[in-house]
């Protein structure tokens, strides 16, 4: 039943690249959509992108690569997104092909900047895709690590078991192990949240804050995350479970955290503007700071450390001055 199912990812950056490695272990055959005409010539020839995970090797008989995203969706069932969301809306307005019997897995970690939803309610509100068939994938993963074919945990959310079973089982192999849960907007909320967390462990880092205020921030962290996902859409989940505190602790500390990499340099004394310029990475956090509080001003949710990044990034206050009232606010 399952192996006449067709894939597509969406997206030509490092998860997304991680994500069509993963996929080519179990398919014989893939879709993969990118913009960079370049990038999709280069792994013709050479079996890697020259831009993301170049260490990736793919076997091109398996790609069918495209800068045409309507091709990409035409020929799928199944379509994983993993494009940074400041650009998703830009991308689907490309589409003339429909996505109403499609089924959607977003690889996204932040929120739409234009409705201000996260994903999933995006891809519901704006295009009706009925909820039982839109899913999530989150980690606690890395791209980074998945090139190296470090063992990796995924959590694939979706209102349908099956389709979660579908793309876990695509998804899984001998470093990538796979779970499936039904809590697709605390999931997806969660992968959002961690990124502005990781952005204040970051500034902590670059303020010369040390690990025992990192460990405070992080616990106060996962707390600041429960009670806002409870406000949102309030179910039986445990925080604890790797889909919410593993995939804040990976954020906030991996090396690989471009979201930390960001805060990081905010504390050092970068400008917002300074410190984009500087990453080659979309730092989602940035995005997500402001969606988050302006969102919370409605739920009344208690997130001093959300409060904080967005005051550091959006109102200029100095970011010294708002930590050491941030220290005062956390136990």
């Amino acid at each position: 039943m399952t192996e006449n199912i067709k894939f597509a990812v969406i997206g030509g950056g490092s998860w997304a690249t991680a994500i069509a490695k993963m996929l080519c272990v179990n398919l014989s055959e893939i879709s993969w959509y990118m913009r960079n005409e370049a990038a999709i010539e280069h792994i013709k020839t050479y079996k890697h992108n020259p831009n993301y995970l170049s260490s990736v090797e793919f076997d091109v008989k398996k790609l069918k690569l495209t800068s045409d995203i309507n091709e990409a969706v035409a020929y799928a069932d199944y379509i994983i997104f993993a494009i940074p969301s400041a650009f998703l809306d830009a991308e689907l307005e490309k589409l003339t092909v429909s996505l109403k019997d499609k089924i959607i897995f977003s690889a996204i970690k932040g929120i739409v900047p234009e409705t201000s939803l996260i994903v999933g309610e995006h891809f519901h509100v704006k295009y009706d895709i009925p909820y039982y068939n839109i899913g999530v994938i989150t980690g606690p993963c890395h791209a980074e690590e998945v090139a190296m074919e470090r063992l990796s945990y995924l959590t694939i959310a979706c209102g349908d078991d099956e389709k979660a079973k579908i793309v876990a089982k695509n998804l899984s192999g001998n470093y990538i192990k796979t779970k499936i849960t039904d809590d697709i907007i605390g999931t997806e909320y969660a992968a959002m949240l961690k990124n502005i967390y990781a952005i204040a462990a970051g500034m902590a880092h670059g303020l010369g804050y040390g690990d025992n205020f990192q460990s405070v921030l992080m616990s106060n962290g996962i707390r600041e995350m429960r009670k806002f996902i409870k406000k949102v859409h309030k179910m039986k989940r445990n925080i604890n479970d790797s889909a919410y505190l593993g995939d804040l602790l990976v954020t906030g500390y991996s090396v690989f955290s471009r979201n930390r990499m960001f805060g990081n340099m905010i504390g050092k004394g970068y400008t917002v503007k300074s410190a984009m310029m500087e990453m080659s990475m979309v730092a989602e956090g940035y995005y997500a700071a402001k969606s988050a509080y302006k969102l919370n001003q409605g739920y009344g949710a208690k997130t001093p450390i959300i409060d904080a990044v967005y005051e550091i990034l959006y109102e200029g206050k100095d970011a010294k001055t708002v930590f050491k009232a941030l220290t005062d606010k956390l136990d």
